[in-house]
């Protein structure tokens, strides 16, 4: 670039910033005449709004099979009421008195996407479940991430009796 050029460039430059009443914003480096320009990104679109999940409408019971680390496997029935509140029992299958019951509340959490079971025991830790459709929710580990296995971890809902 011719250098007479270059500085009248920078003259009108610091001519115009000095006429302007507000602060200079910093002004970004021109792209080289043969350089390419890039076109303006677009917005990505905001994801679709996931509806909350209404607790009386999935209220129900939901039961299956789940895997133990010492046994065939967990016989599982969970009661998710209306008001709230849950009731679950466990039998360990090929032991003697491995029936379990609990009971306490539930919510949910992540738009719907999870549920929580929080129960009245101070002894036992929340459970939680991914909501994997209306009539489907899948176990998740404690910190509420999917657990890696091929082994069934879903509880289906019951028809009503």
């Amino acid at each position: 670039m011719n250098p007479k050029l270059l500085v009248l460039a920078s003259a009108a430059v610091i001519a115009l910033a000095a006429c302007e009443k507000k602060p200079a914003e910093p002004v970004a480096a021109a792209p080289a005449a043969d350089a390419a320009v890039a076109p303006a990104a677009t917005p990505e679109p905001a994801p679709p709004a996931v509806p909350a999940l209404d607790a009386k409408a999935f209220a129900g019971t939901f039961s299956g099979t789940l895997p133990c680390a010492d046994c065939p496997g967990i016989d599982t029935k969970l009661e998710l009421k209306a008001d709230g509140t849950y009731a679950v029992e466990d039998v360990y299958q090929d032991r003697k008195d491995g029936n379990t019951k609990g009971d306490g509340t539930w919510t949910a959490e992540e738009a719907g996407a999870r549920i929580r079971l929080d129960p009245n025991s101070k002894s036992d830790e929340d459970r939680l479940y991914q909501v994997v459709s209306a009539d489907e929710i899948r176990a998740l580990d404690k910190d509420g991430k999917a657990i890696e296995s091929q082994a069934n971890l879903s509880l289906k809902r019951q028809a009503a009796q």
